[in-house]
């Protein structure tokens, strides 16, 4: 069963294809997304990882790691809440 992961706090450079590297080496990166604006088209700073095996081990690694002076915060992401209209 694969797991969603909530990663935050990246440098604002980070790429999509970045976050796939970095994770890859825990385990099977299905989908890797850093969020971007909509307006301004630059990173919001936080992304998603979805992983098909390591995932509790890309938490235990990567959670605190430092990438380019920043401290990730990585866990579980809860699941998508409704949005209210």
């Amino acid at each position: 069963m694969s797991v969603n992961l909530y990663v935050g706090n990246l440098p604002y450079k980070t790429t999509s294809d970045d976050l796939k590297d970095a994770f890859s080496q825990y385990g099977e990166v299905t989908r890797a997304a850093v969020i971007m604006d909509r307006e301004t088209g630059r990173s919001r700073g936080y992304g998603f990882v979805e992983m098909e095996t390591g995932g509790k081990e890309a938490i235990a690694a990567m959670d605190g790691f430092e990438m380019e002076g920043r401290n990730l915060k990585v866990n579980e992401a809860r699941p998508r809440q409704p949005r209210s209209h």
